[in-house]
């Protein structure tokens, strides 16, 4: 069904059309005057979209934000926790697409043949990273396994809230946000090969940064990083999504300010 049209608007286009056919209107337009508005290819055909205010809008594109970071990192668990949580939680899922990528500066090295991984923090954290990777293969779906990791980064040790990894009990963050997913492949996942080829491909995204990252947390936003765009989704990652985003802006963007969180960890 087409869009109504208001009256007035239908006057204006229908007095356009008899008097001054050629005023404001394409010279390839072939719909009469009642059809200007009746879709957006006949709009943009006829050059009246700013005069249909009915027409609905193109949908917008997602802002884009890619998160490099590290399980133990205390700066990367702020951001994850405090900012990039609370902010998905407030917008529609169209306006926002987040990709996390445990590994920051982490070392990869291959041993005899096998690869190895060194992380800043420790083998805690390179165990974090992994369990956090493989449980996004697991669960795949990002709205399954976002609720986890924040569960995981939010409590004291990220690797105790998921030590129970081995059945018949699910892990404490499992169990609350996603009760669904099966604790044993997690496991399965981390102690084989799955888990290090899944560390390897964070390891390749990592380094292939442009510019390359030199602390964690690394932000980038629509594939791009400057120093201004991580201090604004530091500062503000609320406004900075609701300013880039092109679309009707929901009412969670009505004004956002945040104190800037502590120094990333440097590599």
């Amino acid at each position: 069904m087409a869009p109504a049209v208001p009256l007035a608007v239908l006057a204006v286009l229908a007095v356009l059309a008899l008097v001054a056919p050629g005023l404001g209107v394409a010279p390839g337009c072939d719909y009469p005057a009642h059809r200007w508005c009746s879709s957006r290819d006949a709009a943009v055909a006829c050059q009246v979209e700013s005069r249909c205010p009915s027409l609905p809008r193109p949908a917008a594109a997602p802002v884009q934000l890619s998160l490099y970071y590290e399980s133990l990192c205390p700066a990367c668990r702020e951001f994850l926790v405090m900012k990039l949580f609370s902010t998905w939680l407030l917008l529609p899922d169209e306006m926002l697409n987040i990709t996390l990528v445990p590994y920051g500066n982490a070392q990869e090295r291959n041993v005899s043949g096998k690869l190895d991984f060194q992380c800043q923090h420790g083998p805690e954290e390179c165990l974090g990273n992994m369990i956090e990777a493989c449980l996004m293969h697991e669960a795949k779906n990002f709205s399954t396994y976002f609720p986890v990791i924040f569960c995981l980064e939010s409590g004291s040790s990220v690797t105790k809230n998921l030590e129970a990894v081995c059945p018949p009990s699910l892990p404490l963050c499992l169990q609350i946000y996603a009760p669904e997913l099966d604790s044993g492949r997690i496991t399965s996942c981390v102690q084989g090969d799955t888990g290090v080829a899944l560390m390897h491909h964070n390891a390749q995204l990592t380094e292939a940064l442009d510019p390359p990252h030199q602390y964690v947390p690394w932000i980038t936003v629509n594939g791009k990083h400057t120093n201004e765009l991580q201090e604004q989704a530091e500062a503000s990652l609320l406004g900075l999504v609701c300013h880039l985003y092109q679309g009707e802006k929901p009412e969670a963007c009505g004004g956002s300010k945040a104190p800037k969180i502590p120094s990333g960890c440097r590599r």
